[in-house]
């Protein structure tokens, strides 16, 4: 079983949402770094004598055959000291948030630690997939448990079965969830509404959109896509009648009023909702829209990070949308990439508005919604508070049955 690097910056990368996410954990010096290093076949992780070298979690984007696209993480020493090495320890929980597959390394050479032990049981309770490997087995002459898997970062032993077992458990831990697929039958045909603002990417469409398109053709199915203020016109252009209309969030309001009411018609953002979290919840969650109050704390999040525009939807658009709704004025927050409150800092907000998570993995996605329901504080994500917003909310759910 192979393993290979893949650029960052190439077009035809699967994105990082998309790929299993496969964490390594231990002590300072079990050799973790060594046994990542050992695993890609590359120079991932620094190596040194010195206790925690590794500092954060560093990820890298691979290709783990024959199991596909995955991210390695590794982590730092879950024994890391001082008020620095609490907050790389609490770094390191934090992957736990985004983590498909969990690799425990331990030093074979000592008995399992408080920390170690303390870790095996969150695993358990996560009913996180994991393997412990036990790990410098060359520094030793026998195996205490036959049943184990004893491995050498430095000689190579048995690192092959460490791959086995990882490209097991990860298949177990992926569902055959589409994103649009499931809802067509081949020949249908869906058109895509796509504004081109300023805020869009020159000269590509953003990553919901190109993944709806090559889902719909995986389904053997055709798609159109037009700007909204093209949209009245392709419809009356079209001999067959589409299956399905999505929109971009922001045009949901022009869209609805143009795609005739006996026409489906739901956007990207509800798809992701459906695709990587938990859809009911979310439109639960759009209820507290309606009962905000001057002052309520709401935290608007997005699991990416870009170049704040004029315009922007999450700390501009969504704000005066929000306040013209619900006649209230609430203080808004904002947090973008990986960032995402505990559940203690939660419990301040009123609401959480979330973007469609298009770059986050279904297990963060989940992950970020325990934790609102866990502060007793409502989540919804930027298409179903926009359609809720808009008085459209029941149509665009219609699609899916609910």
């Amino acid at each position: 079983m192979g393993m290979q690097g893949t650029s960052g910056s190439s077009l035809n990368d699967t994105p990082s949402g998309e790929r299993i996410h496969i964490a390594f954990f231990g002590l300072r010096n079990a050799g973790k770094s060594s046994l990542v290093n050992a695993v890609t076949g590359q120079n991932l992780a620094i190596v040194s004598d010195i206790k925690g070298t590794t500092t954060d979690p560093v990820s890298k984007a691979m290709e783990l055959l024959p199991l596909g696209p995955v991210v390695i993480i590794d982590t730092p020493g879950l024994d890391d000291e001082g008020a620095l090495g609490e907050l790389r320890v609490k770094r390191a929980m934090n992957v736990l948030a985004k983590c498909n597959v969990a690799v425990l390394v331990h030093d074979a050479t000592q008995e399992f630690s408080p920390a170690e032990l303390d870790l095996l049981k969150l695993f358990e309770s996560r009913n996180l997939p994991h393997i412990v490997a036990n790990n410098k087995a060359d520094l030793l002459t026998s195996w205490s448990d036959s049943n184990a898997l004893y491995v050498s970062a430095l000689t190579g032993e048995n690192v092959n079965a460490l791959k086995d077992r990882i490209a097991s458990l990860s298949r177990r831990n992926t569902g055959a969830k589409r994103l649009i697929a499931d809802l067509l039958t081949p020949g249908d045909v869906v058109v895509l509404v796509v504004p081109v603002d300023k805020a869009a990417p020159k000269g590509r469409l953003i990553l919901p959109q190109q993944q709806t398109i090559r889902d719909i053709l995986d389904a053997r199915c055709s798609c159109l896509v037009c700007q909204d203020t093209e949209l009245q016109a392709m419809l009356q252009a079209m001999n067959t009648r589409p299956r399905l209309v999505i929109t971009d969030s922001q045009v949901f309001g022009k869209v609805d009023a143009i795609v005739p009411r006996d026409m489906p018609l739901t956007s990207f953002s509800i798809l992701f909702a459906r695709y990587k979290g938990d859809l009911k919840a979310l439109v639960q969650g759009a209820e507290k829209l309606s009962d905000l109050k001057d002052g309520d704390r709401v935290l608007i999040s997005e699991g990416c990070t870009h170049h704040r525009q004029c315009g922007d939807i999450g700390t501009e658009k969504m704000p005066a949308w929000i306040r013209k709704f619900s006649g209230a004025n609430p203080e808004f927050s904002f947090t973008s990439g990986g960032e995402f409150p505990d559940i203690e800092t939660l419990k301040d907000f009123s609401l959480v508005v979330h973007c469609g998570g298009c770059m986050l993995n279904e297990q963060e996605m989940h992950s970020r919604l325990e934790r609102a329901k866990s502060a007793d504080v409502p989540m919804v994500n930027y298409g179903v508070a926009i359609a809720q917003m808009h008085g459209i909310l029941r149509r665009s759910l219609e699609p899916f049955g609910i």
